[in-house]
This record gives C-alpha cells, sequence and structure tokens, in this order.
C-alpha cells in the first residue's frame, strides 16, 4: 500500500510503497496450491504431493512470479490513489529486498503530469483575416489550367518571353560546346539577363551573350563564372493557350464555362478560410503558451529534443563534432520546451472537452493526405506503421487538430486583434 508522497519537483515525486508480508504470504500459498494441483513429483499422483515438497522444488519461481504479478498492482493502485499521471515509466530507487514473512519496501520516482487547473481558452481574440474571393484570384486558377495544357507550335521567330527555344552555345575560354539545348525563355536555367538578350533572335541568328551563371549552376564548371557565350539559335516554338470556353470547361469536367468558374472560387474560399484558420490557430497557441506558465517533465522534453536534434542532424553531411551536437541542443532547447508545452496544454484542454479522434476521422485522414500526396491509401499507412510501430502519431495530430480548431471556435476575431 501507499505509505507516503514526496515532493521532488512539480512534475517528480518520489512514492513510498510496502506490501505487508501476510499480503505477500497469501499471494504465495495461494499460488503454491495451484501448482501443486498440476504438479506431477516422483511417487506421487498428480496434485497429491506434500505442499512442503511442492514448495522446496517450485518455491522460488513462485516467489519470483508472485512479485512480478503483485509489484505492478501495488504500483498502479498507489498511483490511483496519489491522484498521479505518470508520463514516463517509474524508477525504482534501490534494489528490492524480498525475504520471505518479511514486507516488501520500495521507494519509486515518479514523472507526472503538470498541475493545469485553471486553463483559459474560452473567448480569446484573434486577429480577422478576410478570406474573399475575387475575379483575379479565379483568373489565376484559371490561367494556371491553360498553361498546364498549353501546347507548342513552331514558329520563325522573333523570340519573346515564355517562349520554348533551342539552341548551341559555347564558352571557347571555358572549353565548353553544348548541342541542342531546350530552354524555356525567362526559365531559371539560365541568368535572367541571358533570357533577356535572347528576345527578338530568330532562326539562325548567331549571338555572344556576356553573362554570370549563379553559384550552383550546372555543369559545375560554370558555375559563379562570368562567361562570353557564343549563341546560335536553331529553333524556336510558341506558348499555344487553349481558348477558355465550355469546351474547355467539359475537358476539365464541368458542363459550363460558368460551372468551373464557380467550382474554382469555391475551392480558392475554401484554401483562404484554411489558411486564415491556420494562420489564427498558431497564433492562439502562442497566446496559450504566453498565459500558462508550468514546468515539463524531463523525460518528454529529453524526448522532443532528441526527435528535433535528430531531425536537424539528417539535414546536414553526418559529419557533426560532439561539441557541434551540444550546441545544436542548446539552440533547439527553446523549441523542444515550446512544444512539449503546447503538447500538454492541447492534451489537458482535450481531455476537458472530451475531444476524441474517431475511427472515421482517421480514415478520413489517411484518405485525404494519400490523395494529396498520390499515394495509395494502404501505402500511406503502411509508410507510418514501419515508421512509428502505429497510428499513434497520426493520431494524436489529428486529436491537436481537433482540439485547436475547437479553441478557435470558441475565439473572438477582432479586426486588428
Amino acid at each position: 500500500m501507499l505509505k507516503t508522497v514526496e515532493d521532488i519537483s512539480a512534475t517528480k515525486k518520489r512514492l513510498k510503497i510496502e506490501i505487508s508480508a501476510d499480503t505477500i504470504e497469501k499471494e504465495i500459498q495461494d499460488s503454491l496450491e495451484k501448482v501443486r494441483k498440476t504438479a506431477a513429483l516422483p511417487g506421487f499422483r498428480t496434485g497429491k504431493a506434500p505442499i512442503g515438497l511442492v514448495e522446496k522444488k517450485f518455491g522460488k519461481r513462485v516467489e519470483e512470479e508472485v512479485l512480478d504479478r503483485m509489484i505492478p498492482q501495488v504500483y498502479a493502485d498507489s498511483l490511483k490513489k496519489a491522484d498521479i499521471t505518470p508520463v514516463a515509466d517509474p524508477v525504482i530507487e534501490e534494489a528490492i529486498d524480498f525475504k520471505r514473512h518479511r514486507p516488501v519496501s520500495m521507494t519509486i520516482t515518479v514523472e507526472i503530469m503538470p498541475k493545469m487547473e485553471h486553463l483559459i481558452y474560452e473567448g480569446m481574440t484573434v486577429k480577422e483575416i478576410e478570406t474573399a474571393v475575387d475575379d483575379a484570384d479565379v483568373d489565376s486558377v484559371l490561367k494556371r489550367s491553360q498553361e498546364e495544357r498549353a501546347s507548342y507550335e513552331p514558329s520563325e521567330g522573333p523570340v519573346t518571353m515564355d517562349d520554348l527555344v533551342s539552341f548551341d552555345y559555347s564558352a571557347k575560354d571555358n572549353d565548353l560546346e553544348v548541342k541542342d539545348q531546350v530552354f524555356k525563355v525567362g526559365g531559371s536555367l539560365f541568368p535572367e539577363e541571358f533570357s533577356r538578350k535572347l528576345i527578338g533572335l530568330k532562326k539562325g541568328d548567331e549571338l555572344r551573350i556576356e553573362t554570370t551563371f549563379p553559384e550552383g549552376h550546372l555543369p559545375e564548371k560554370l558555375s559563379g563564372k562570368s562567361l562570353a557565350v557564343d549563341v546560335v539559335m536553331k529553333d524556336i516554338k510558341k506558348i499555344s493557350l487553349p481558348v477558355l470556353d465550355d469546351e474547355f470547361a467539359k475537358d476539365m469536367g464541368f458542363e459550363t464555362l460558368g460551372a468551373l468558374k464557380e467550382h474554382v472560387r469555391n475551392e480558392v474560399l475554401k484554401a483562404k478560410k484554411n489558411e486564415a484558420a491556420r494562420i489564427q490557430k498558431a497564433e492562439l497557441l502562442k497566446k496559450l503558451l504566453d498565459s500558462h506558465d508550468f514546468d515539463v517533465p524531463e523525460s518528454l522534453l529529453e524526448g522532443e529534443l532528441a526527435a528535433l536534434v535528430s531531425r536537424e542532424t539528417a539535414k546536414g553531411d553526418g559529419e557533426e563534432t560532439a561539441s557541434d551536437a551540444e550546441t545544436l541542443k542548446e539552440r533547439l532547447h527553446p523549441d523542444a520546451v515550446r512544444n512539449v508545452k503546447a503538447s500538454l496544454l492541447l492534451s489537458a484542454i482535450g481531455r476537458k472537452e472530451k475531444v476524441v479522434v474517431s475511427e472515421d476521422d482517421l480514415k478520413n485522414a489517411i484518405i485525404s493526405m494519400a490523395m494529396r500526396f498520390g499515394v495509395p491509401p494502404e501505402k500511406l499507412m503502411k509508410f507510418y506503421l514501419s515508421r512509428d510501430g502505429s497510428l499513434e502519431s497520426l493520431k494524436n495530430s489529428l486529436f491537436e487538430e481537433k482540439v485547436l480548431d475547437l479553441i478557435l471556435s470558441k475565439a473572438v476575431a477582432e479586426k486588428g486583434a
């Protein structure tokens, strides 16, 4: 039973627990009796061997099994009695000294959830964000759709911006010669000034262009170099956009151009509202963190910090020193604290509001993500299972998002808030 609870810190407690000798002995005797009923010992029929002989042969094993069974149960009962919610596995401070007919005493250190009794999340102010859709928004989307379905028609020139051209170029001073280079004028393959000087050329025209290639340009021998490049224009094709009419709309799966425009308007509005909600939820989360001050459990902080360091290290060249790692930990420590605090706050609010993530929520999220990434839902599920061993991380993300949605629904939007 629980004897005492000592506060080590706001997130760590020390429990002193004792199991009485009589309680342990009763469990041992009951277990020995169960073993006796099935034990086959020489000279005795099954179940008829003297209990003393059974204890002599099986006593040590039974004692271990009883302790293995009783200690977790007593620990759980003690947590319940102390009204403690652990966030990590307990640490037994010293080895358990078990002797028959004596009580077993344990001193256990356990990290707990911080107390968050006065949660303030209703009626928070948030900046109002305009989500109106105008004709320019719709036209921009339709123009992209036109460009995706565009074709290129042969032309005699002259070259204009966005033409698809083919040319030979060489830089004698750099021992460079390239044949039939295909390039969309204005694209990122060449510097902007290079594109500008191509404008006006016709097939067969030759021109020397002095230009500076950006760092990282391929081939590498051009990277960061200023060169005089000799260009011979060989072919010019001009973009041909499909006409925006009912036929175009039908190719997109709509009866009329008006129906397509209405669909685009609704989708743009939905995207703007989603982006506005994302910004507002980030603002509300920051306000929550600023208005609730509490300590975070060390184990959760260490786990989050390790995850951030691992993620950051994966972006590097793999040659990080111990000193670099410590510097990285120090730099990422505030982010880790913030992430853990945010998770604990959202968890506490979610529990209070009885927020749950249903199987349908999980299924719909997987389907939606699979459509967005263009992969089968089964493949996405396998990714989460292989990476995390379960879908719990996805489920937790959905839970936190639902809590933020709830907080946003209770917020007051104000202009300039």
